[in-house]
């Protein structure tokens, strides 16, 4: 937004000649085929984005999550689903689970807006004003448009949500011509009764400009907006998402906004200034920028990324 080993068994009578031969064979046989399986697992495949890897498309036009994660947004085999406290590990435990809980995920902007420019500029009310219905979002120098980015770690995040039991929704799949609008996304996190909403974006400053920022929503008392209930829950839901982001992906705060520590309060967005449940929008990086470009198009640290909101928002909704 521009805005071990095996035991063994006692020892037998000395084996024939004949059963020495085949012991032998065997253990060939089976060196050959540690050997085989060490070389699979060596090279496998091919890195996300490196040679021999094509780009694939799933259903609808939408390009296919790499790294693991399917087209619905489920962890598929090989995938890292985080720091081994999801169902069925070890450290896995009643307490952990998030059953009960509802999260909405905002993936900001629609990959279809750019087609419906007339309907994202209808002017819609935020409460203290009004402001268009939504936007294209930004995107990288070589084209890797904010829309796309917003919607694939959408998908991841939910899918590790899930893994923990939570009740998680999105505000748009790809599945729609355009938006929805700010107006509506708010409203479909307070119909859900969300626990907490995340609406997920990355910026478009200057080149230079690096890092990630949250944004909290302001005391708004205006129209039809009025956030004097979520400010305190939803900056302490920024300060976690913040935290753990930074941690999961070994990035720094902002170094253009946000006074350093990356959190900023704005009341001119009708995303948040509409909603009646703990929101924040998180900005992932800039994607005008070289190096931070590097990063949003890597399916690796999109990974990555996910995690991070992920365990801030499992923080905050545990307590």
């Amino acid at each position: 937004m521009s805005n071990a080993g095996p035991d063994f068994d006692s020892p037998h009578p000395r084996p024939s000649r004949k059963r020495r031969a085949s012991a032998v064979a065997l253990a060939v046989v089976a060196a050959g085929a540690l050997l085989g399986w060490g070389a699979y697992a060596t090279l496998g495949g091919p890195e996300d984005g490196g040679p021999g890897r094509g780009k694939s498309t799933a259903p609808s036009g939408r390009t296919a999550p790499s790294d693991g994660t399917s087209a619905n947004g489920g962890i598929g085999a090989g995938a890292h689903s985080g720091s081994g406290s999801g169902p069925g590990s070890a450290s896995g435990s009643a307490e952990a689970s998030l059953k009960g809980k509802v999260v909405v995920i905002d993936p900001g902007h629609n990959p279809a807006n750019h087609r419906h420019t007339a309907e994202i500029n209808r002017k819609v009310d935020i409460g203290t004003n009004r402001k268009e219905c939504d936007t294209t979002g930004t995107s990288t120098n070589s084209g890797y448009s904010e829309a796309a980015f917003t919607l694939d770690v959408a998908h991841r995040l939910r899918a590790l949500l899930q893994q923990r039991g939570a009740t998680v929704k999105l505000t748009q799949d790809g599945d729609r011509p355009y938006g929805p609008c700010v107006d509506e996304r708010a409203r479909i996190g307070n119909a859900a009764h969300a626990d907490a909403v995340v609406s997920i974006h990355a910026d478009g400053s200057g080149s230079g400009n690096r890092g990630y920022h949250v944004i909290l929503p302001g005391e708004v008392r205006s129209g039809g907006a009025d956030t004097r209930a979520i400010v305190g829950p939803s900056r302490e839901l920024g300060r976690l998402v913040s935290a753990d982001f930074g941690r999961a992906t070994g990035t720094a705060p902002s170094n253009y906004i946000g006074d350093g520590d990356g959190i900023v309060t704005r009341k001119d967005l009708g995303g948040l200034n509409l909603s009646t449940v703990p929101k924040v929008f998180i900005e992932c990086g800039n994607m005008r920028d070289t190096k931070d470009a590097a990063l949003l198009t890597s399916g690796a640290w999109r990974q990555k990324a996910a995690q991070g909101i992920s365990e801030g928002i499992v923080s905050f909704l545990r307590g």
